[in-house]
């Protein structure tokens, strides 16, 4: 008897997307594995059309644009919503780069798919236009579902239960197939054992100064540049540790500063062990979005000092005024300021 396919597409636009969907493929082949046939992919990078490897780039450059630029991040959030759902993801997908829409169905049914588990609405999209159409999921990794995320599936998931209830009270999504689900941490997240003495150690981190770690997600763009660099002029005995993902130029441009002699600088380029330097700090700094999660799991307090869009607006709120682990401070010399009053 053949065996169910079911496919694990992952969308590269931030990496909030991939990480959720790795978290749920690597849990669900453990304990069906043997029973259906997995197969976990980055989407675009089996394309082989150049309007759809166009698309592609155009959401990563578009998450890179919203963190550079929030003002332009919430205006399209706004857009989004003035639009409606089915307009804006119509235009979206078909429009923005026209002639992609076809070869994005072409691919998916290529891979041949019983069931697709997306975590970006753009697979799920795909999916639901097939000719022969799988059964799709969709799982929305935010904290509240925008109109891109309330598209039509065969069975939606959300991870916050304030996301849930404002998307079944919406007289404009059709809630039947949504469900509430457990909020998804990176698996490797919960295989980290070690103390906090026990983390610093290992990565050469002081163990009697305050310790501050600070990233503005996988891709590094975001404003902790302006908060680091005044940081590090401070006379007081912190570690500062900023995390540039895959920022090179960031990177290179924290290298040439020089901080005062209190100060234990620290500046890392992409790391896969970033939960052990989150088990490490005392305070995370940076923009928000869902990886707030992380530190949160760890028990470490955020300062939030960026959003760029109003998903990000709304993750930033719900960790404040709901879970009461992080504050939200924009200006970067009032940012440094409290992580003084923190420090000391």
């Amino acid at each position: 008897m053949k065996k169910i396919r079911v496919l694990f597409p992952r969308v590269e636009a931030g990496y909030g997307h991939i990480m959720t969907c790795n978290a749920v493929e690597e849990i669900f082949s453990k304990k069906y594995g043997d029973k259906v046939d997995v197969v976990n992919c980055t989407f675009y990078d089996e394309a082989k059309n150049k309007r759809l490897i166009a698309f592609s780039n155009f959401l990563k450059r578009s998450v890179r644009r919203y963190t550079s630029n929030p003002l332009y991040g919430h205006y399209m959030g706004f857009s989004s919503k003035f639009w409606g759902k089915k307009l804006s993801l119509y235009a979206t997908m078909r429009m923005v780069v026209p002639g992609s829409f076809k070869p994005g169905v072409e691919l998916m049914e290529s891979m041949k798919p019983d069931v697709v588990f997306s975590t970006h609405w753009a697979t799920n999209y795909y999916a639901e236009h097939m000719e022969k159409k799988p059964f799709t999921v969709l799982y929305c990794p935010d904290v509240t579902l925008d109109n891109l995320f309330k598209s039509k599936a065969d069975l939606s998931m959300c991870g916050m239960e304030r996301g849930y209830i404002d998307a079944i009270d919406d007289p404009n999504y059709n809630s039947s197939n949504l469900k509430l689900v457990k909020f998804c941490i990176r698996n490797e997240a919960f295989k980290v054992k070690e103390t906090k003495e026990e983390s610093r150690k290992k990565l050469g981190i002081p163990l009697d100064k305050f310790c501050v770690v600070l990233t503005d997600g996988g891709y590094g763009y975001g404003h902790s540049k302006e908060v680091v660099r005044q940081l590090i002029k401070e006379d007081i005995p912190i570690t500062v540790i900023p995390i540039c993902g895959t920022n090179e130029k960031l990177l290179e441009a924290y290298k040439k500063m020089k901080p005062s002699k209190s100060i234990t600088f620290l500046p890392q380029g992409f790391t896969k062990d970033i939960f052990s330097f989150i088990n490490a700090a005392d305070l995370f700094s940076g923009k928000s979005g869902n990886m707030i999660a992380e530190p949160t799991f760890f028990g470490v307090p955020s300062l939030i000092t960026s959003t760029s869009t109003i998903i990000e607006s709304d993750i930033a709120k719900f960790y404040r005024d709901y879970v009461h682990c992080a504050i939200k401070e924009k200006n970067p010399k009032k940012a440094v300021r409290l992580i003084k009053r923190f420090a000391l």
